[in-house]
């Protein structure tokens, strides 16, 4: 084949990537570009041809979302629900995954290796268990219950993230702390915790938007309204006025936008943190 024919070949390779990953693009887009989309519109307009542009731009979708449902006091419960169990998983798992990738003990593999197989569970087999774990503890319809039970969902994939960060990090930076003079703690802290910067994030926003879009847990674990997350109330918006399209999908709007503005801000971290694990100890 001559040098021609392969750099033609080359070419066609290159478009036909090129065009399979805008497919991909705009497979993914186009839901979320389309509940946007719908919410400057009318009923009417949604009714009649849902793939049209809007004829005129409007925000009543967005003040009847705000004032038929308590959007805006669950967006705050998801906000303190989900900071707050995002700092803690990650400080935990952090310590976990740092003793876990340079410590060797008696049953650390298997210990890790049963950590692991969490993620494997149906999230619906934990459902009974957990209820009855929040309900002796009497953190039932609480804002404690739902942070304790998203700190510890979130705990198989933060510690798969952090112990291949930590794995990943040079022991000659540790082993000069420890000639330095550094303890146990202060090299944790110190040194690691900033070389793991990286991982560090990755594992916060996945936990940020597994604990922001987690619906069924809020579901069993709440009953009144000072606990209730962001998902509860589309639930909520749905079952009592879904005749008013153009609010439901403002309501689906404001509860995906910091979710996508989340992971747009720190896509590069997530991605480059996911291959750490493939690092060989």
């Amino acid at each position: 084949m001559s040098p021609v024919q392969m750099t033609m070949k080359e070419r066609v390779l290159c478009v036909l990537k090129y065009l399979f990953l805008a497919l991909c693009v705009c497979l993914a887009l186009f839901p979320i570009l389309w509940v946007i989309m719908s919410s400057f519109k009318t009923n009417a307009e949604i009714l009649s041809n849902g793939m049209a542009l809007p004829q005129n731009f409007s925000f009543v979708g967005y003040r009847d979302a705000l004032t038929i449902s308590p959007i805006l006091s669950y967006f705050g419960h998801s906000v303190i629900i989900t900071v707050i169990s995002t700092a803690l998983n990650v400080l935990l798992l952090a310590m976990a995954s740092y003793v876990f990738a340079r410590c060797r003990f008696r049953g650390r593999d298997a210990l890790y290796f049963l950590l692991s197989l969490a993620m494997v569970i149906p999230m619906t087999a934990l459902l009974h268990p957990v209820y009855s774990v929040v309900q002796t503890l009497g953190l039932y319809d609480t804002k404690a219950g739902l942070i304790l039970v998203y700190t510890a969902l979130n705990l198989p994939m933060s510690l798969l993230i952090l112990r291949g960060t930590f794995a990943s990090i040079p022991k000659a930076l540790e082993e000069a702390a420890y000639v330095d003079g550094a303890g146990f703690v202060r090299t944790f802290f110190q040194i690691m915790m900033p070389c793991a910067k990286g991982g560090l994030t990755s594992a916060a926003v996945l936990a940020f938007l597994q604990s922001w879009n987690e619906f069924t847990f809020a579901l069993v674990l709440t009953s009144g309204e000072e606990a209730r997350t962001l998902p509860l109330s589309l639930s909520y918006f749905t079952a009592q006025f879904s005749f008013n399209y153009t609010a439901l999908f403002a309501a689906v709007t404001i509860a995906v936008i910091p979710s996508i503005v989340i992971f747009a801000v720190f896509q590069e971290q997530v991605v480059s943190s996911l291959t750490a694990g493939s690092v060989k100890e």
